[in-house]
């Protein structure tokens, strides 16, 4: 184990394999196939105290400050081998950071603690359809009328669209640019929200993603989170862990096809020996177990950092990217290890495949990430 892990991190990732193991594995092939996981799955997840992780005791959570804790969560929940239900699982802790922090008093002490007992479902709604990665120019318009916001607009690519209870919604209530973004708290009743179908994708199959739909959407005033157009500051300040969350995923996504790599050419026969007795894969699984350690290891740095209450906005980026590319790779060459197999849906590698994709455009795509770096190096 890692130097950056204590014991309470190892119980906890007992406690998180365990629940894997039990309530998860047997059932994500079906899962994937049907595009979706029971919602029970959340109320079981609360139980386990692994949705509270990362948010104030006083609100039902596990507390702040120990970003290792969610680490070591994180990685064994991606040992389901589904991006997709990670993701959805885990929308709270994109959705529902901004309302611990600066919703009004009576909001958050009657959203929060629901949602980390799994009871409701949280989602974040940023990204507009022609919008993409530029947030600052996003158009959903909310226009004070007395005690209520009215909003019109829509949003896509939504994590938890179509079943969330909660969306926590950016949306422009001042001029153009970041400073006349606001954030509100918008709930699945609202009238004049809609959301539309299911979406399917080419990974992540068992998450449920949604576009939603505002017609003259009255929301309560008090429903604003944080104060009036001071959104952006409070979506960036997410992306952080956001982005640090993604590069978690993406080298656990490559750990685990090359797990699956290493027991298969240590068993896969081809000209009268296993396939690892051959020069080109020994070396070809080398290669990605060294990626692999290192993108790993770097990310642990970076959450060392946050932990040590930096603001590691240039090495979460390059984490966030430079694991990307290693879990591209790794699952390529691991399809490309199983030959035929690897192409077959019943292979674990031919899902992972699948689902690494999304991790180089979610939480800013690659190509923000290296502008993001830029401007850190004052290029």
């Amino acid at each position: 184990m890692s130097v950056y892990f204590n014991e309470t991190h190892n119980q906890a990732r007992e406690t998180a394999r365990q629940f894997v193991t039990r309530h998860i594995l047997p059932h994500i092939n079906d899962w994937e196939e049907a595009g979706e996981f029971p919602r029970s799955l959340y109320l079981q997840a609360g139980e386990a105290g692994l949705l509270g992780i990362g948010f104030p005791e006083a609100l039902g959570g596990m507390g702040e400050g120990d970003i290792f804790l969610k680490v070591v969560v994180s990685e064994e929940l991606m040992r389901s081998t589904s991006g997709g239900l990670v993701a959805s699982l885990g929308s709270l802790d994109i959705g529902l950071p901004p309302v611990a922090k600066w919703a009004k008093p009576h909001i958050k002490e009657s959203i929060v603690p629901a949602v980390l007992r799994g009871e409701k479902i949280s989602a974040l709604a940023i990204t507009e359809p022609g919008g993409g990665s530029d947030v600052a120019n996003l158009r959903t318009r909310a226009v004070r009328d007395g005690d209520h916001y009215v909003v019109n607009g829509s949003k896509t690519f939504i994590t938890s669209g179509h079943r969330a209870d909660h969306y926590t919604v950016a949306v422009r209530t001042g001029g153009e640019g970041h400073a006349g973004i606001s954030l509100l708290l918008i709930d699945r009743d609202t009238p004049g929200f809609t959301r539309g179908k299911n979406l399917k994708k080419m990974g992540w199959w068992a998450s449920d993603t949604a576009e939603l739909f505002f017609d003259n959407c009255r929301v309560p005033a008090d429903r604003l989170i944080g104060a009036e157009n001071a959104g952006f500051i409070a979506i960036m300040s997410n992306f952080l862990q956001e982005r640090l969350m993604l590069a978690i995923m993406a080298y656990t996504t490559a750990e685990i096809a090359l797990e699956a790599s290493l027991e298969y050419a240590r068993n896969r026969e081809a000209f009268g020996r296993t396939i690892d007795r051959f020069q080109v894969t020994r070396h070809k699984l080398v290669d990605m177990a060294t990626q692999v350690d290192i993108a790993k290891e770097y990310t642990y740095r970076c959450a060392a950092l946050m932990q040590a209450g930096k603001n590691p906005i240039k090495q979460v980026a390059m984490a966030k990217n430079f694991s990307v590319e290693v879990c591209e790779m790794v699952t390529r060459e691991a399809v490309q290890i199983f030959g035929g197999m690897g192409y077959m849906r019943e292979s674990v590698v031919e899902r992972l495949y699948r689902d690494a994709k999304i991790l180089s455009i979610g939480g800013g795509t690659t190509e923000i990430m290296k502008e993001l770096i830029a401007k850190q190096m004052k290029l």
